[in-house]
C-alpha cells in the first residue's frame, strides 16, 4: 500500500519587539497522529484558534493541545492536513462499536453516526463548517443520500452534515481541512 511521505511545511509569522513582521518558524507541524493503526489516516495538526475574533499577538507559540481533537475549539477554528491511505476491508468492515472507538480517540465520541443502515462505517457529524480541499489524489464524500468524487483542486463546503470520507482510488489522498466551530439551528438538532 502506498503511503505519502511528503512532509507538510508550516510557516508561522509574528512580530518582533519593534512590531515588524517576522518569520517565527518554518518546519513541519509539531503534532501528528495516526488514527486506525499503521495503515490508517495520518493527521497533521497545523494550527487552531481558541476564539473569534482570533487574538493576534506578537510571538505566541503553537496552540497548546496534548492530543488529537476532532472539532475546533468552541468559537474557534482548526486547520489540519490528513493523508488518507486507500480504503481497505479493515475500514469497510468496521462495526459500529469499532468506528465509535476511532472517534472517541479524537474526543469525538458523540460525532459517530454509524449504524446498521449507514452508507459508510465512519459516518459522523459535527457542529462545524468544514472547508475540505483536495491537495493530491482523489476522495469520495459520502452523505446520507448520495456521494461525490473529488480530485486535486476541488473544494467541499461541508455544513454540519452527516458524512464520511472514502478513499476508493487505490492511491493515497492528501486533503487540507479548515474547521470552523458552528451551532445547529433548532430544525437540525
Amino acid at each position: 500500500m502506498e503511503q505519502q511521505q511528503k512532509t507538510v511545511r508550516r510557516i508561522v509569522t509574528g512580530h518582533n519587539t519593534e512590531g515588524k513582521a517576522i518569520i517565527l518558524s518554518d518546519a513541519s507541524p509539531e503534532h501528528t497522529y495516526m488514527i486506525g493503526g499503521p495503515n490508517g489516516a495520518k493527521f497533521h495538526e497545523v494550527w487552531n484558534t481558541a476564539q473569534s475574533p482570533a487574538l493576534i499577538n506578537s510571538v505566541s507559540g503553537d496552540p497548546e493541545e496534548t492530543s488529537l481533537v476532532l472539532a475546533p475549539p468552541k468559537s474557534g477554528t482548526r486547520i489540519r492536513v490528513i493523508d488518507f491511505p486507500p480504503e481497505g476491508d479493515e475500514i469497510r468492515n468496521l462495526t459500529k462499536d469499532e468506528a465509535g472507538k476511532h472517534f472517541k480517540s479524537m474526543g469525538g465520541e458523540d460525532a459517530s453516526k454509524a449504524g446498521q443502515n449507514a452508507p459508510h462505517p465512519l459516518m459522523h457529524r459535527t457542529a462545524t463548517i468544514d472547508y475540505g480541499i483536495v491537495l493530491e489524489g482523489e476522495m469520495t464524500l459520502v452523505v446520507d443520500q448520495g456521494e461525490v468524487t473529488i480530485k486535486a483542486g476541488d473544494i467541499i463546503i461541508q455544513r454540519g452534515t452527516n458524512h464520511a470520507w472514502a478513499n476508493r482510488s487505490g492511491k493515497s489522498c492528501r486533503m487540507a481541512f479548515i474547521l470552523i466551530d458552528g451551532q445547529f439551528t433548532s430544525d437540525l438538532l
